[in-house]
């Protein structure tokens, strides 16, 4: 730029993803402080959840850079972004790319993963009884995440500043201005399925949400860190990369099929046991007395005892007559 060779960052780390990671991290003390300090029940508890939703998808999050660390070989992210120089981390690291794209969004407190903040049940969260300007730095913080989880996921999967696969065979796409250009661009384009994403999906329950967090999303990226690894220690052996991929992923894939069946086989029969206790009981009746629908107390008692004193009445009045 302006006849210098200009490096897109201020400085290249060894480690610098792992800074990277440790700096964003760090916005769980803000919120669980926040929470705290109002002096609130309601925040209290809005933080106390968030810090469990946050720590929850940061350790999925996490995880999902080891097997980029595998396949590059490094944790600088300029080296990180050289390594994807023929094909981006997103082709042959699909899982962790999908896994960590799940994970920031929870990360971040965007919906549908938006429990942080979820007003038909905390109020507003952590940040209830806060106003104005403090108010403004809680959510100026947020979207400075995204910006941030935005630009980690350009530089770890999608190429960082290179140009997008049919634009790349120009010559000049990758110099110049145009660098900046294209990582603006993705960055601009994650933020925006961001956005998107707040408008489509509904709030999911936080049950379901921390189930997801440890029952799914860091059980299938160990599997996948185990599989990343066996093909990388193969390829260091001499073996062919679609050999090593063909060997280790087959199995994989065929033992995560059986997995899901089993697990789908034993959901379908739970729900058909419930199905059935609900039918008995529906049979059955309930177990204690019922009030008719109605609520209506029958007319027949209230008729013989309002009609017994006109009898009597009846009666004496015939005697005084005789």
């Amino acid at each position: 730029m302006f006849g210098h060779h200009t490096a897109l960052q201020l400085t290249d780390l060894p480690v610098g993803v792992l800074v990277v990671f440790a700096c964003s991290s760090l916005g769980v003390y803000g919120v669980v402080l926040s929470g705290w300090a109002s002096g609130s029940t309601y925040p209290l508890l809005g933080g106390l959840r968030s810090a469990a939703q946050m720590i929850s998808y940061e350790i999925a999050m996490g995880l999902s850079f080891v097997a980029v660390f595998l396949l590059s070989g490094t944790m600088s992210t300029s080296q990180i972004v050289v390594s994807q120089r023929h094909i981006w981390n997103v082709v042959p690291l699909i899982v962790s790319f999908l896994i960590y794209a799940v994970a920031v969004v929870g990360e971040t407190n965007r919906a549908p993963f938006d429990l942080a903040e979820a007003e038909s049940e905390l109020v507003g969260g952590f940040h209830t009884e806060y106003s104005s300007f403090k108010f403004a730095m809680f959510f100026l913080a947020e979207y400075i995440n995204m910006v941030t989880v935005s630009a980690l996921a350009t530089t770890l999967f999608l190429g960082g500043w290179r140009a997008p696969v049919p634009i790349s065979l120009w010559h000049g796409a990758n110099s110049g201005w145009w660098p900046m250009l294209w990582f603006v661009i993705k960055v601009v384009a994650i933020i925006f399925v961001f956005v998107w994403l707040r408008g489509t999906l509904p709030r999911l329950r936080y049950d379901q949400f921390m189930h997801l967090g440890w029952k799914v999303l860091i059980p299938v990226n160990l599997v996948w860190i185990l599989a990343v690894s066996a093909v990388h220690v193969l390829r260091d052996r001499g073996w062919p990369t679609w050999k090593a991929s063909t060997i280790v992923i087959i199995p994989v894939l065929l033992i995560t099929i059986a997995l899901l069946t089993a697990w789908e086989g034993t959901s379908a029969r739970r729900r058909a046991a419930r199905l059935a206790e609900k039918e008995a009981e529906a049979r059955r009746g309930p177990a204690f007395p019922v009030p008719p629908m109605d609520l209506q107390v029958p007319h027949a008692p209230k008729l013989v005892r309002a009609s017994a004193p006109a009898a009597v009445l009846d009666q004496k009045g015939s005697d005084d007559d005789g």
